[in-house]
């Protein structure tokens, strides 16, 4: 019997995809393993209450870039039924003055129906030089943000923009918790997981050298073995309560 339910949340532009190895090693093992639908909201808080209310009982939210945010709301709105947390190419910040603009003005953009989602120059923005590369990876990428369109890229940027600041959240975490990051990321870059680690009493860091920002996508073997360690200790402490 599962104890505990792994919650996947895809980041920006991202769909289920964005966990397909991930997802294909871990079904099996816990059945009523999860995707939240972040296309629905246009709020972080929201979608963390609709992820929380795909099932019941103790989660362990595993979200990457935005999914990170949702996953932080998660286990601010309801600490009582996390058992863990892995939190991928991600912060704990809320956005910087820049970092406002630039959304702002990619929402504007979106809405003149000049939207183009994630076009082949901006690749390297997400991927390291080896996966832009790589005509298998990099056409996923483009048909997730092609599949999850304009509308929805803009409630996703809204809700981005209104994201609360989580350090409190991370320092009275008191469950197993993966904070993982490649070195090549240059979106939510190595310091700011490191940041994270600090702040969390038990935090794993795992940094990825020569992968960037979707890491489940480009390490995948590496991101399931640190998943796997993750669960391993959630189960152990699971076990002991």
């Amino acid at each position: 019997m599962t104890r505990f339910t792994p919650v996947f949340i895809p980041g920006l532009l991202c769909t289920a995809d964005l966990f397909s190895a991930q997802l294909d090693r871990f079904s099996p093992v816990y059945q009523t393993l999860q995707v939240a639908d972040t296309t629905q909201d246009d709020s972080i808080a929201d979608m963390a209450m609709r992820a929380l209310s795909m099932t019941d009982g103790m989660l362990v939210p595993v979200g990457l870039s935005m999914g990170g945010y949702v996953a932080m709301e998660m286990a601010r709105c309801a600490p009582d039924r996390m058992a863990g947390m892995a939190l991928m190419n991600t912060t704990c910040r809320i956005d910087s003055a820049a970092h406002r603009k630039q959304r702002e003005q990619a929402i504007n953009l979106a809405q003149s129906d000049r939207f183009k989602g994630v076009t082949r120059h901006l690749l390297p923005r997400l991927l390291s030089p080896d996966a832009v590369n790589d005509p298998h990876i990099a056409n996923r990428v483009l048909k997730m943000a092609d599949d999850i369109g304009r509308q929805t890229f803009i409630q996703q940027q809204t809700a981005i923009l209104g994201r609360v600041d989580q350090k409190d959240t991370l320092r009275g975490f008191d469950h197993p918790m993966l904070i993982l990051c490649g070195t090549l990321d240059v979106l939510t870059p190595p310091s700011l997981s490191a940041e994270m680690a600090a702040l969390c009493p038990h935090a794993d860091y795992s940094l990825l050298t020569g992968i960037g920002h979707l890491s489940s996508m480009e390490a995948e073997s590496a991101v399931i073995n640190a998943l796997q360690i993750l669960f391993d200790k959630v189960d152990a402490v699971v076990d002991i309560r």
